[in-house]
């Protein structure tokens, strides 16, 4: 390809997204940076993405994670991105939280766990019923959607910020490749480097101790809410196993589940098997939150 072909090339992709951008920013109505909390001085923030037509009163809350590492990014490029949501009706909440290196597991479910309670607390002046929230993400975004969905609880009566006091209980849940299990795979706080995978990801250099804490297969119950995994069978960095066991878990406590498996698809979804999950998430969180109650966890 010429370089005036190629530039001719890259001026419409980029005038297309920029469209798309525009255009989602004239369906929705965005509040950005939110903020639900404070670390080591600095804010901790999400964006609530809000369809300004059809609105369902439900909100799916989307955990910006990657490796345990939260990015930004313009809460109109999220409103693009999962535009079938919003095209349903469904308000999109995307949380950040504090990421690795700086903060390991712990602290990174501590952060989503609050922005839960926040979410729940202030719902109702987005528009939201606080008893219908979903939660997604990919990757250890899923793994965290996973930790909400098995092991929440109620908040604590005796915190002094009010919204402290209430629960982190999501209604529905969708996880994309998630890891299910943390136990054989934190490595301590002080641990050496190998040259292997597990380097990659600092967030998971916590007490070994306390990895059944952050690990959703070890909290599998029947009032877990309804859960939708999505993996593709040649993921060779969190293996499809991860999905096949915690779905029979959810199967043998009669919890509502589905799997889905996407054949020849490796970590992080895209072109076509990124518009099935899409889609599939979709019409999951309209079968559960717009349909369903929430579960109570004792």
């Amino acid at each position: 390809m010429s370089t005036n072909r190629l530039s001719i090339t890259l001026a419409l992709i980029l005038t297309v997204c920029a469209s798309a951008q525009v255009m989602a920013q004239a369906q929705t109505e965005i509040v950005p940076d939110v903020v639900y909390g404070h670390k080591d001085g600095l804010a901790m923030t999400f964006d609530v993405i809000k369809p300004k037509a059809n609105a369902n009163g439900a909100a799916v809350i989307f955990m910006v994670s990657g490796g345990w590492v939260s990015n930004y990014n313009p809460p109109q490029q999220t409103a693009t991105r999962f535009k079938d949501l919003l095209d349903k009706g469904f308000t999109l909440i995307a949380v950040r939280h504090g990421g690795s290196p700086k903060y390991l597991i712990p602290e990174i479910v501590s952060d989503v766990r609050r922005a839960v309670r926040f979410i729940r607390y202030n719902a109702k002046q987005w528009g939201v019923d606080p008893n219908r929230l979903g939660v997604f993400g990919g990757s250890a975004g899923g793994h965290l959607a996973l930790v909400l969905g098995t092991a929440s609880d109620n908040g604590d009566p005796n915190a002094k910020e009010d919204f402290m006091k209430e629960s982190d209980r999501v209604a529905s849940v969708v996880a994309y490749f998630p890891p299910v299990d943390l136990r054989p795979l934190a490595r301590g706080l002080n641990p050496q480097r190998t040259g292997g995978t597990l380097d990659r990801f600092p967030a998971l250099n916590f007490e070994k101790e306390k990895a059944p804490d952050y690990s959703p297969i070890v909290h599998v119950s029947p009032d877990d809410p309804p859960t939708l995994l999505i993996h593709g069978d040649k993921d060779n960095l969190v293996p499809v196993n991860n999905s096949k066991v915690i779905h029979e878990a959810f199967q043998k406590n009669n919890v509502k589940t589905q799997l889905i498996i996407i054949e020849g698809a490796e970590h992080g979804f895209r072109g076509e098997d990124a518009k099935r999950a899409g889609a599939a998430m979709a019409s999951w969180f309209e079968q559960t939150l717009l349909k369903g109650d929430l579960k109570a966890k004792q």
